[in-house]
C-alpha cells in the first residue's frame, strides 16, 4: 500500500509531503489546480519516462519519493533477484536534473529506470493518462482467470496441482526417452569407447579419497628415506675414522684408572666418563635407521600415478572416477538393453501423456465454467456504469502442453451491439476503459497481487446515478485494496475514506500547488463547491452532507 508521496520541485510543486491511508483516497480541486502534476510525479517514481520540463522553473533538479509499507509477492520475488531487502517496506526514489540525467533508487540501492518500472508496475496499477493496466497485458489473463477460479471453484487447486504433477511426470519421461534415443543414435560410435573405458576403470577400481591417501603415504615414505640418510650421517659423526666415540671415551677412562696411589684423584672424572660413554652408546644404538622397503614405495607410486593419469584422461578430479565408472556402466547397459528400455520408456511417455491429457481437460473445463461465472458477474456491474451495451467473453484456445495445462486465455470485449469481440486493450478507450477496468477489478477483488490502484478522472463524461455507481464500486474495491482517485464528481468524492484538496496559489509572481487533507466542514464545503461551482449554496451544502452520509 502507498503510504507516502514526497515531491520536490516538480512543475508547480515546490515541496509536498502526502500521507495516504487504506481504503479510498480521493483528490479534488479546481481545474488547473495541479491534479495532473501529482500523476506526473507518482508516475516518475514508478519508472515512467523522464521529462526535464517537469523540473520547477529556476531549479536544477527534482525529486519524487514513493513509500510503500508492504510489498506484494511479485515485488518480493523480483527484489530478491537484486539482493534488495524489503522486509520493512519499499521506498522508490527518482531524481531528474536539467542536464537530462535521471537516477533511481530502491531502498537506497541504485537501480536502472527499467528495474524501477518493473517493480513499480507490481506495486501500483494506474488507470488514466499513464496507464499500466495489468489486465491489458494478455500474458496475465490466464493467471487472472486462475486466481478467480481458485476463489470461486473449491476443486480448482486440486485440479491445477494434478495438471502440474502429471505434466512433470510426462516431461521427465519424455526427457529420459529423448536421452536414450540420443544415446542409441550414437551407440555405434560410442559402444567400443564406453566398453574400453569401463574395463579400464574396473581394472583400476579407484576409490573415493584413495588418491589423497596414496599421496600422503608416498610423502611419508620419501621422508623416511631422507631421514635414514640423515641418521647415517649422524652415526658417522659419532664414529670418526671408524672408531666409535663411546669406545674412545671408555679407553680414556681405562687409562685414567691406571694412575697409582692410595686413592685415585680422578675417580669422579672416571665415573663421569664411563657414564658419558654409556649414554653415547645408547644414543648410537637408538639412531640406527630402519630399512625402507623401496618395493612398497614403487607399488604406492605406481598406483598413485595410474589414478592421476586416469583423472587427467577424463578431465575430472580423481575422487569423481568411481562416479564416472557408474555413469559409463549405466550408458553401456542402456545400449546393451536398449530395446527393452526403449519400449518401457515409450510406454511411460504414453501413460503419463494420457494422465496429463485427462487432468488438462478437467482443468480446462473448470476454466470455462469459471470464465462464464466471471462474465455474468462482470455483466451485472456494467449497466450501472453506463456500459449496459458492452459484452465480455473469455477466449480459451489450445496451447502447447505445460505445467499450466493446454489453455491460452484472452479477455475479449465489445462495447457496442453488432460489433465483433476484440482483445481488451483494443476494444475500449478513455472513460469507457477506465470504468470497465473498475468493474473487472471489483469482480476480481482478492485475486490480484497489486494492492494499490490509481484512477485518474474516471468520472469523465458521466454524472448522476452513473457517477454514484462508480463511487460505490470504488468504495467496494478499496475495502480490500487501496484506491487513489482524482475526480470532479461529488458522488465519487462522497465515498472517500480520506479526502485531499488540491489548491493553487500565486504569490510574488510565483505559482505553487499545494495539497492537504480536509475533514469536517472543509470537506463538506469542497464537495458543495463541486456541486454548485464557485458559489456555494445552502442547497449544495445539504446535498454534500447527503452524499457524505450516503
Amino acid at each position: 500500500m502507498l503510504i507516502g508521496l514526497h515531491i520536490s520541485n516538480i512543475v508547480l510543486i515546490e515541496k509536498l509531503n502526502l500521507t495516504f491511508g487504506a481504503g479510498l483516497n480521493v483528490l479534488t480541486g479546481e481545474t488547473g489546480a495541479g491534479k495532473s502534476i501529482l500523476m506526473d510525479a507518482l508516475s516518475l517514481a514508478l519508472g515512467a519516462r523522464s521529462d526535464t520540463g517537469l523540473i520547477r522553473h529556476g531549479c536544477d533538479s527534482a525529486t519524487v519519493i514513493a513509500e510503500f509499507d508492504t510489498a506484494p509477492t511479485t515485488a518480493i520475488d523480483l527484489l530478491s533477484e537484486y539482493d534488495i531487502d524489503c522486509t520493512d517496506g519499499i521506498i522508490l526514489r527518482r531524481t531528474l536534473s536539467t542536464d537530462g540525467k535521471s537516477r533511481a533508487w530502491i531502498n537506497d540501492i541504485p537501480v536502472s529506470i527499467k528495474t524501477l518500472k518493473t517493480i513499480g508496475d507490481t506495486l501500483v496499477e494506474i488507470h488514466g493518462q499513464f496507464a499500466n493496466h495489468t489486465l491489458l497485458n494478455q500474458s496475465t489473463h490466464r493467471t487472472t482467470l486462475d486466481n478467480f477460479s481458485e476463489n470461486n471453484t473449491p476443486e480448482f487447486n486440486r485440479l491445477y496441482s494434478n495438471v502440474k504433477n502429471t505434466f512433470q511426470q510426462y516431461h521427465m519421461a519424455q526427457k529420459r526417452l529423448l536421452e536414450l534415443q540420443e544415446t542409441l543414435s550414437r551407440s555405434a560410435f560410442e559402444r567400443d569407447f564406453l566398453e574400453h573405458n569401463v574395463n579400464e576403470l574396473r581394472t583400476l577400481n579407484p576409490q573415493i579419497g584413495e588418491e589423497e591417501e596414496l599421496s600422503n603415504l608416498r610423502t611419508t615414505m620419501m621422508n623416511a628415506e631422507k631421514n635414514a640418510a640423515i641418521l647415517t650421517e649422524a652415526l658417522a659423526a659419532l664414529a670418526p675414522r671408524g672408531n666409535s666415540l663411546d669406545s674412545q671415551i671408555f679407553n680414556v677412562a681405562h687409562i685414567l684408572q691406571r694412575i697409582k696411589g692410595d686413592e685415585n684423584p680422578y675417580s669422579a672424572e672416571i665415573d663421569k666418563l664411563y657414564s658419558i660413554a654409556e649414554s653415547i652408546a645408547e644414543i648410537t644404538q637408538s639412531l640406527t635407521p630402519t630399512d625402507t622397503d623401496m618395493t612398497d614405495m614403487d607399488t604406492v607410486e605406481e598406483r598413485l600415478f595410474a589414478i592421476r593419469a586416469a583423472a587427467r584422461k577424463h578431465r575430472i578430479p580423481a575422487d569423481e572416477l568411481p562416479s564416472l565408472l557408474e555413469q559409463m556402466t549405466a550408458q553401456l547397459n542402456a545400449i546393451d538393453n536398449s530395446d527393452a528400455e526403449l519400449q518401457k520408456l515409450t510406454q511411460d511417455v504414453n501413460t503419463y501423456k494420457q494422465l496429463f491429457d485427462i487432468a488438462a481437460k478437467e482443468l480446462s473445463d473448470a476454466r470455462h465454467a469459471a470464465s462464464e461465472k466471471m462474465r455474468q458477474m462482470l455483466l451485472s456491474e456494467l449497466p450501472d456504469l453506463k456500459l449496459g451495451s458492452a459484452d465480455f467473453a473469455t477466449e480459451i484456445t489450445t496451447s502447447e502442453p505445460s505445467a499450466h495445462g493446454t489453455d491460452d486465455v484472452t479477455f475479449m470485449i465489445k462495447t457496442n451491439p453488432g460489433s465483433p469481440f476484440a482483445p481488451l486493450h483494443r476494444a475500449a478507450s478513455g472513460g469507457e476503459l477506465a470504468r470497465l477496468m473498475l468493474a473487472m477489478r471489483v469482480v476480481l477483488a482478492g485475486t490480484n497481487d497489486v494492492h494499490s490502484f490509481v484512477f485518474d478522472e474516471i468520472d469523465t463524461g458521466i454524472s448522476g446515478a452513473t457517477a454514484a455507481a462508480v463511487g460505490a464500486r470504488l468504495n467496494r474495491l478499496a475495502r480490500q485494496n487501496q484506491a487513489l482517485v482524482i475526480t470532479h464528481s461529488a458522488q465519487v468524492a462522497g465515498y472517500a475514506d480520506q479526502h485531499f484538496k488540491i489548491s493553487k496559489t500565486v504569490s510574488n509572481d510565483k505559482t505553487t500547488t499545494s495539497v492537504h487533507e480536509i475533514t469536517g466542514d472543509d470537506r463538506i464545503n469542497e464537495i458543495a463547491r463541486i456541486i454548485s461551482g464557485d458559489k456555494i449554496t445552502p442547497e449544495s451544502i445539504t446535498m454534500a452532507k447527503t452524499l457524505i452520509k450516503g
